[in-house]
């Protein structure tokens, strides 16, 4: 049997069910790009939201490409559940936020639709960085967007086309994968094919606000498929697994009405970028150090590292003293609360998160999330120890003693270490003229930090 409305009534009874009558809810939300993430994220939120007695939210969500997911919920009513883990167990939550999902290449005209509907207020997307076509130097990839066609701004310019010529009101499009002022890039890239009166419209009023989420959400395997079969009774396609640490911090700027995303946590600011820079350097920065110090000991998984009385002492002085001590908090921003819950999560041994995915592309990570902060540093006076030891781990990786590189620069920095001392490497990338002394040029103190650390073994 599969998990369904009618089955709701025989699950057990430790199995959160949603707090409201669905049926009596309108749909508000689309959602573009509905994937595991979406579901333990986003449609969480608006479940909690519709808990609290928010009305008319319930979600259309679309696939922009696979039927995956609608052949999942459509024969479930919509309902999944969300399985949180940690060190203490399991728990099942029933989801019911969403209501429809359809496919775009298989019915244009019922996403057209969906968009167009009076009732639809907001439009949230997870479609990965690729989906918004953007140029390595910034800007949209106009002639990409019109080769590729069905893109997300197809969809959304069509929809201010369409309630434009109704009248049916502006929406607030919501921007939820991990890109630097994702509010800003989708909003050119929906203008970018528009123009008259229409344009005019959606640039006045409709609004685009940046966000910043942040969950773990693991691919779902047949085993989790099983194990939440055999405690639910009834058989969910459409599970997902997650961790307990959520966030997403919005920037509080809608066209009309928004649900009480707050009540799950959801955070309403006037600026997102210093959650975003918190995340990058504090979050991702810690897992590259992670990473690298991590797979040099000879571990596969973060919650491996993080236990290691060798890696736990460098990582977090690199998170508590030195990325915290580059960023400069927006009120109320909690970095010590922040330092405690990734400690937790990085702890959490019942989501396997492999070192050497995160490991992958340093030389494309480094820059963000450490040269910019050493070089912040170095002028606030703040001491940099912990980030040249995780720099350090980072170029002995590069000479591929813990297992093959993954790297669009692999071969020209082997070739640099092929023709290096460590002190001709760490002169190569961070020197004067270095590949990377753009983001960081070290000093003459810095340098020889880096060189006695990059030779220690």
């Amino acid at each position: 049997m599969r998990l369904s409305d009618a089955a709701r009534a025989s699950l057990p009874g430790d199995v959160a069910q949603p707090g409201y009558a669905r049926t009596e809810q309108a749909r508000g939300i689309v959602h573009l790009g509905i994937g595991a993430f979406h579901r333990a994220h986003q449609a969480v939120y608006t479940d909690d939201a519709m808990a609290a007695g928010d009305r008319d939210w319930a979600i259309t969500g679309v696939s922009l490409r696979s039927r995956q997911v609608q052949e999942q919920l459509a024969a479930q009513d919509g309902l999944y559940t969300v399985a949180t883990r940690d060190a203490e167990g399991e728990r099942l939550r029933l989801i019911g936020a969403v209501r429809e999902v359809l496919v775009a290449p298989d019915d244009p005209q019922a996403v057209a639709a969906a968009l167009a509907a009076p009732a639809t207020r907001i439009v949230t997307l997870t479609v990965t960085e690729k989906g918004y076509h953007r140029l390595p130097g910034g800007g949209i990839d106009t002639a990409s967007v019109a080769a590729a066609g069905g893109t997300i701004y197809h969809y959304l310019s069509q929809a201010v086309r369409d309630r434009h010529a109704a009248g049916a009101g502006p929406m607030t499009l919501v921007s939820c994968d991990n890109m630097t002022d994702n509010g800003h890039v989708l909003r050119d890239g929906v203008a970018a094919l528009l123009d008259g009166a229409a344009r005019d419209w959606f640039e006045r009023d409709w609004a685009c606000p940046s966000t910043m989420v942040d969950r773990i959400v693991p691919a779902t395997t047949a085993a989790d498929l099983d194990g939440i079969e055999a405690r639910l009774g009834v058989r969910d396609e459409g599970a997902v697994v997650t961790e307990p640490f959520r966030q997403w911090v919005i920037e509080d700027r809608f066209a009309t009405d928004r649900p009480r995303w707050d009540v799950g946590g959801a955070q309403f600011v006037a600026d997102v970028r210093p959650y975003e820079t918190a995340k990058l350097r504090m979050l991702n920065g810690a897992h590259s150090a992670l990473a690298y110090l991590g797979l040099g000991a000879g571990h596969d998984y973060v919650h491996q590292a993080i236990a290691d009385a060798a890696v736990r002492p460098v990582v977090e002085r690199l998170m508590r003293d030195e990325a915290a001590a580059s960023l400069d908090a927006a009120p109320g921003q909690d970095l010590r609360a922040y330092a405690d819950a990734l400690l937790a999560r990085f702890a959490n041994p019942s989501l396997a998160h492999r070192l050497a995915q995160i490991a992958t592309d340093g030389s494309q990570k480094v820059g963000p999330r450490w040269l910019e902060a050493l070089t912040i540093n170095r002028a606030r006076g703040v001491d940099r120890t912990a980030t040249l030891t995780a720099l350090a781990a980072w170029l002995r990786h590069l000479c591929g003693q813990a297992g093959p590189i993954n790297d669009p620069m692999t071969d020209e920095l082997a070739a640099l270490w092929g023709a290096n001392d460590a002190r001709g490497m760490v002169d190569a990338l961070f020197g004067e003229g270095g590949k990377f002394a753009a983001r960081w040029q070290a000093d003459d103190a810095e340098r020889a930090t880096l060189v006695d650390l990059v030779e220690r073994t």
